[in-house]
């Protein structure tokens, strides 16, 4: 495998838990299908969502580089990323490019049928859109006007309003590229321009907070508000009737203000966790959609009598990178994600209808609740490990985790989807000791009945699950000199594992909590996982290698060494053959374990934080430094041929480009060029040894029922004769057989042919017939039996018939026969060929092989010869049956 190739193994499928970014939206609204769509930038694509459900439409193909700013008309959807803007149709394929600017596109405005682009150069370009050429370009002092907002006044022909950092407005006329006047401004930066339902009146954000609402003709200002949030990112107005204004801050509150009577109607707090990057209300419908850089899509319905928006539908992820994440359950479909903004939340690889949010951890649920409380001080810091297992959670929490620098660790219920009841704090700690003291470990044991945790101070506690009460510890004193690195438990609840800062592994009895054996490694253990069907415990050591231990003979089996950086995760796959390893130098390794070798490395961007393999085995889930997304790799060797190599020690892995949230599959063309780039072609010799018997490829029908062919052809003899059918369809005329062929052309036609019969014909030889003639003083058969073996039973009876002197056959033919049988039984080949022809040629032709003393000669070699091969196949029977029953039967 070449560099160039990257993965072997795994192949980029899918990204999930990706919905927005900072990047405003744009809704369109689809003349066709009557409804509404959201257009959201994630990283260099853009996601095409349905407003009615929220359900995911389309995805476009990525960009070179992330995605600046959105736009989009009737037909187009325009995107910048860098210098460059593009246009896409059909919501996926690129079909114009413009290029021309020398700074990062930060504004785009459609504007007809051209589109209008600001860069960071203060560089305003109109573009034709169907030419992809320059229409107008203005440039802009910084020093006086940096261009900081777009807008085209509705009714307001050719005329675009421009807002600045520095508060002044400006009017132009772009088709005759004239000033055609500036509002002096309220003394702060522009930030948000939006056409109010009113013609002539428009919003203006300022980044002081204040929102004014002007009239460009006769430049008054109609009125003006002030939240105290901050900088205004979003204006929004509804157009059902009802004059509402709707403004996002900072701060992830939306505002709410009544046109009419000129106050605040109500305050929609922590719409967003981060500041709110997009907020429309639906045209003609009461519904707002908001989006903000928390990866959250909320879309609100004002159908309550105090004007308040309630939360209709939603589509959320991680707001900020996740931590840990693990396949929940036996069947693959659902991947457990702890996020640093202290969230869990399961989100399915089947569709995002199933995605769900646990919430997020509090100190005190009912305290929380209360109003007027502030529930940022109960939040929990974020989750650094969890353990979850399935069998108990439908009686009881199924999942339990350990949080950054908390003494405690709390449990969750998968199937409600909130925090559990119970906070699992060891007693010692109760009294106000050890405040130092934090958790860095959890498990479950299978049944869901157990979970053990493991503490900074190098205790390990056990607790149940359904009541909470504390059950024990393991060791007198502490169960380690150091901190806890990891806690492993097996299948039948018979041996709990655990490491620690000592540089210790040892192995405790699970229910009598007695020390059964300590390992001493080299380094200390950064974490442990272990495979609970085969025993292999996998130990990422500090140092950077990995030591996998056989927990039953507590002996080290393997160890491997490349990562030039921390380990993050491991994760084995569902048979125990490969682990795989993510580290902070980039890289992700697959080892092989029977081997001991490495097979397959790959090298991504942004180093993984946390991997997990499904249970399946059909997907590899990575979650990486700074990204909110879930990305899925398809596991290859489920669906194609591949050959796994040992990779060499200095081998250089190639860059590989993170998933898409669109499905991708391998193109046959690709599969094709990498399976002849990946595998060794073998080709299997006719025989493996001179001294093996080998049998041919030939199906029991065309030898085994030679010697019964009469008894069949009689049984299948039809009971009337087939009626020729009044109108036959024209076919071209076959010659049936085993291989059907075509029949040949007559060359004469029935004029020209002789009325004189060639008497030749009558004694044609058969190509069989003249093969063994050949043969006679070759001495090589090869020909006669690949004939023989395209022959089926049928025509082999007659070819044999046929060898005889009163068949039209002769002596010399006959004993060419025999030779060949002498030449299978002597190469060892076709074994059971040779055995099914001598046994019908003897059925045929014994009286005439007893009265000709050169076919009894030819025919006592045969004999000596078979008798020496069953001889010697009976020998080898034996060494295999002796050495079966002493496997079986002998204590090893």
């Amino acid at each position: 495998m070449s560099p160039s190739n990257g993965s072997a193994i795994f192949n980029s499928y899918r990204a999930l838990a990706l919905n927005c970014n900072h990047v405003p939206h744009v809704v369109r609204f689809h003349q066709r299908h009557r409804a509404f769509y959201l257009v959201t930038a994630v990283g260099a694509s853009f996601h095409i969502y349905n407003v009615k459900k929220l359900g995911i439409v389309a995805v476009s193909n990525p960009l070179p580089e992330d995605i600046t700013c959105l736009a989009a008309d009737r037909m187009l959807v325009f995107a910048a990323h860098g210098n460059y803007v593009k246009a896409f149709a059909k919501n996926k394929d690129i079909v114009y490019i413009y290029k021309g600017h020398n700074a990062a596109v930060h504004l785009l405005l459609p504007f007809g049928d051209h589109v209008i682009s600001v860069d960071r150069d203060n560089t305003l370009i109109v573009w034709d859109v169907q030419s992809e050429g320059e229409y107008l370009q203005l440039n802009f002092d910084k020093i006086t006007f940096t261009v900081s907002a777009l807008l085209h006044p509705s009714t307001y022909i050719n005329k675009l309003l421009l807002g600045s950092q520095q508060g002044s407005l400006q009017l132009w006329n772009i088709k005759s590229n004239k000033l055609l006047y500036t509002f002096q401004g309220w003394d702060s930066s522009v930030s948000v321009l939006q056409q109010a339902p009113a013609v002539d009146v428009v919003a203006v954000g300022l980044t002081s907070g204040m929102i004014v609402i002007h009239n460009l003709k006769y430049d008054e200002m109609v009125m003006k508000f002030q939240q105290d949030w901050g900088p205004v990112t979003a204006i929004s107005f509804r157009t059902d009737g009802f004059p509402v204004m709707a403004v996002g801050s900072h701060v992830g509150h939306v505002g709410l203000w009544d046109l009419e009577e000129k106050k605040l109607i109500t305050q929609m707090r922590e719409t967003h966790t981060t500041a709110v990057a997009g907020l429309t209300f639906v045209h003609g419908e009461p519904l707002l959609i908001t989006t903000g850089e928390d990866n959250a899509i909320r879309v609100w319905i004002f159908d309550a009598p105090g004007g308040g928006g309630r939360l209709l539908r939603c589509r959320m992820g991680h707001g900020a990178p996740p931590t840990k994440i693990k396949y929940h359950g036996s069947d693959g479909q659902n991947i457990l994600s702890a996020g640093q903004d202290g969230t869990l939340q399961s989100f399915s690889t089947i569709h995002e209808s199933f995605n769900k949010s646990l919430g997020h951890g509090c100190k005190n649920k009912k305290k929380s609740k209360k109003k007027g409380l502030n529930y940022i001080f109960m939040k929990l810091p974020p989750i650094t490990n969890f353990a979850s297992e399935t069998a108990r959670q439908s009686y009881w929490d199924g999942i339990v985790a350990c949080h950054q620098g908390c003494q405690f660790s709390t449990t969750w219920n998968y199937q409600k989807g909130s925090m559990g009841a119970f906070k699992l704090k060891p007693r010692r700690c109760k009294k106000g000791h050890n405040e130092n003291v934090y958790a860095t470990a959890v498990e479950l044991t299978s049944c869901g009945n157990f979970a053990l945790v493991g503490l900074s101070s190098g205790h390990v506690d056990v607790y149940n699950m359904q009541s909470g009460i504390h059950r024990g510890r393991y060791g007198k004193n502490e169960t380690h000199h150091g901190q806890i690195r990891g806690i492993a438990v097996d299948g039948l609840n018979q041996l709990t594992i655990t490491a620690g800062g000592d540089k210790q592994v040892k192995f405790w009895k699970f229910k009598s909590k007695e020390l059964v054996y300590t390992i001493i490694l080299d380094s200390s253990p950064a974490t442990i996982l272990l495979h609970r069907d085969s025993g292999m415990l996998a130990v990422a050591m500090d140092d950077f290698r990995i030591t996998v231990l056989d927990s039953e003979t507590r002996k080290i089996v393997r160890r491997f060494t490349g990562h030039q950086n921390q380990i993050n995760d491991m994760a084995f796959s569902p048979d125990g053959r490969w682990l795989i390893t993510a580290s902070m130098d980039c890289t992700i390794r697959t080892w092989d374990l029977p081997s001991g070798c490495l097979i397959d490395c790959f090298l991504l961007d942004s180093a993984a934080i946390s991997i997990t393999m499904s249970p399946t085995g059909d997907f590899l889930a990575t979650a990486h430094v700074d990204n909110l997304g879930i990305y899925l790799w398809s596991n290859k060797t489920l669906y194609n041929i591949i050959a796994l190599r040992p990779l060499p020690a200095d081998y250089q892995p190639a860059v590989t480009v993170l998933p898409g949230a669109c499905q991708q599959d391998l193109k046959s063309s690709d599969i094709e060029t990498e399976v002849q780039d990946q595998m060794i072609e073998y080709e299997s010799s006719e025989q493996l040894g001179e001294q093996l018997v080998t049998l041919s490829l030939l199906p029991e029908s065309r030898w085994k029922n030679l010697l019964n062919l009469d008894v069949i052809k009689v049984a299948n003899k039809p009971k009337e004769p087939p009626k020729v059918p009044k109108s036959v369809p024209f076919f071209i005329p076959t010659i049936s057989g085993l291989v059907p062929h075509f029949a040949a052309a007559e060359q004469q036609g029935a004029e020209d042919q002789s009325k004189v019969v060639n008497l030749g014909v009558l004694a044609q030889k058969t190509e069989l017939y003249m093969q063994l003639e050949g043969a006679l003083d070759t001495n090589n058969y090869d020909h006669v039996i690949k004939l023989l073996k395209g022959m089926g039973p049928s025509n082999i009876d007659i070819e044999m018939r046929s060898l005889a002197p009163e068949g039209g056959g002769s002596l010399n033919v006959m004993q060419s026969f025999l030779q060949m049988i002498s030449y299978m039984l002597c190469t060892k080949r076709d074994f059971e060929l040779a055995q099914a022809y001598l046994a019908l040629y003897l059925k045929l032709h014994l009286k005439v092989i007893a009265a000709e003393p050169v076919l009894l000669e030819e025919m006592s070699k045969v004999s000596v010869l078979l008798e020496e091969t069953w001889m010697h196949m009976q020998t080898l029977f034996n060494k295999s049956m002796c050495l079966l029953g002493y496997m079986k039967s002998a204590l090893l």
